[in-house]
């Protein structure tokens, strides 16, 4: 049997997974990750504690596992993106604290890139949209306003990277500075046409050269680690971002394929194939994992608020004592009774772009209850992304292609049988949830895969790939435009001046 190890470190926990060649799961070691709010909009970790988190649960698995590092082929590595540090090359000690993808330090920076022009300019070039979700600006942060830093940088004696970056300058006891394509995609620094680093871009943001990683394919071989690490040196042969990891790990290769992953927020991620796409309706253009030189394409669209709205019904409004209670609140009314909610909490994200948008519950009367409100929490998470799928098809269509036939599933809330109904009935498409849902890890483990010989091409992932259920439509054409016209007015109202 061949196995191999899945790195997953993301923004609340870091987590290992060992899966089987079959891709089914052996063991899960999972340890919470240190929130540091030095003020309002500021998020960050430690960048050390992200580090000795992965690798203890990476020890701890195989041991729950009762495997040795010798029975594993390959690591995969996933990680959330955005997130930067910046690290001393000679000592390995980070000069800062790890500036999350969540922070908005670095606002006033891109309020100063767009007002100086530069937004065509990196649209074009990276697909994005100037955001201080994007890890240039957190970098340029560091770089203005820890002492010291900028001197270091300009005189090489400085890395920068992502969190994939980070972790595998660590096992290898800082041999190896590299990233693959999908995290480079996510910077803003990155020309997405010619995967490489933009050298016009660096030096518009001032940011030295020698700071940035090689960027390789997310199948390739990385780096070998350290044999005390684990008892054996093990080769890294897959590297990709969380929502691109999802993509691969979902099977979604071909243009078209798309897949949505409900967790506090929603990504929807549809492969595009070989082409550039820009989007014409508010969503961004994105690195997919490469698993040759060749770039491929995803579009992508990010709800910012989508599993949350159920941690606010339990913590906010204390309408229930824990989140796997919203479903039968929610089934014991039979519909919303005409409320609508839009939990614009810290904004809207894609399609809309409104940063100024905030929360509202509509349509409520005496005869409102909280179960009501509970079939509106839920129905406001499919409502969203049922808005972004259907702006990437307008894009796909526009470009020559043909409209999303599917949709495919995965993370926390996917599990909830009333919200994926709710989302089939809305989209008209079948929503398809496989057997395995932790395909962020398995992404990560089928590009390891690839490259080690376990597994011969994408073919054989795609007969992989198994369906646990799927959600057929119930709803007419007429009765689906119908509930997204009521919902396009919700949002009208929750972004009136």
């Amino acid at each position: 049997m061949n196995y191999l190890l899945a790195l997953d470190q993301g923004t609340s926990s870091s987590r290992s997974i060992v899966f089987d060649e079959a891709g089914h799961i052996v063991a899960i070691a999972q340890r919470e990750l240190t929130q540091i709010y030095p003020q309002p909009g500021w998020v960050e970790h430690d960048p050390m504690e992200i580090w000795t988190s992965q690798i203890e649960t990476a020890r701890e698995v195989l041991a729950k596992a009762k495997l040795s590092a010798k029975d594993i082929r390959a690591i995969g590595i996933t990680n959330q993106r955005e997130t930067t540090v910046v690290w001393n090359r000679k000592t390995g000690r980070p000069v800062h604290h790890a500036i999350v993808w969540q922070d908005r330090r670095a606002e006033p920076l891109c309020a100063q890139l767009r007002s100086e022009g530069m937004e065509p300019a990196i649209r074009e070039k990276t697909g994005l949209v100037i955001d201080a979700y994007f890890s240039a600006t957190k970098l340029r942060w560091m770089l203005d306003n820890v002492p010291g830093v900028r001197a270091q940088a300009e005189a090489g004696e400085l890395a920068f990277g992502t969190v994939d970056s980070w972790l595998i300058w660590q096992l290898t006891g800082g041999r190896v500075h590299v990233t693959d394509v999908s995290n480079a995609s996510r910077t803003m620094l990155f020309n997405v046409h010619g995967n490489r680093w933009d050298e016009e871009l660096l030096r518009a943001l001032k940011i030295p050269a020698s700071l940035m990683p090689a960027v390789q394919p997310s199948s390739s071989h990385f780096a070998d680690t350290d044999a005390a690490l684990l008892g054996s040196s093990l080769p890294v042969g897959g590297v990709a971002g969380d929502q691109q990891s999802a993509l691969f790990g979902q099977a979604c290769f071909e243009a078209g394929m798309a897949k949505n992953t409900y967790g506090t927020g929603c990504f929807l991620l549809m492969h595009t194939g070989k082409e550039f796409q820009p989007s014409h309706n508010g969503l961004l253009v994105t690195s997919a994992a490469q698993t040759h030189a060749t770039p491929q394409y995803a579009m992508e669209g990010s709800v910012f608020v989508g599993g949350a709205v159920v941690q606010w019904l339990r913590d906010g409004l204390q309408a229930i004592k824990g989140s796997a209670q919203v479903q039968a609140l929610a089934e014991s009314v039979p519909d919303a009774g005409g409320v609508m909610m839009v939990p614009a909490f810290t904004g809207l994200g894609a399609p809309y772009w409104k940063a100024d948008a905030r929360g509202t519950i509509t349509g409520l009367t005496r005869g409102t209850n909280l179960g009501h409100i509970a079939r509106a929490a839920l129905e406001s998470i499919a409502y969203q992304s049922a808005a972004l799928l259907q702006a990437m098809s307008r894009d796909a269509v526009a470009a020559g292609g043909a409209p999303v036939a599917e949709l495919r599933v995965d993370g926390g809330a996917s599990v909830n049988d009333l919200l994926m109904q709710f989302q089939a009935d809305l989209l008209g498409i079948p929503v398809v949830r496989p057997q395995v849902t932790e395909t962020t890890a398995l992404g990560a483990a089928y590009l390891a895969g690839l490259y080690s010989g376990v597994y011969s091409d994408i073919s054989q992932l795609s007969r992989q790939w198994k369906v646990e259920r799927r959600f057929l439509p119930t709803w007419s054409a007429a009765q689906s435009q119908e509930a997204m016209a009521r919902w396009e007015h919700a949002v009208r109202q929750a972004t009136a001046a």
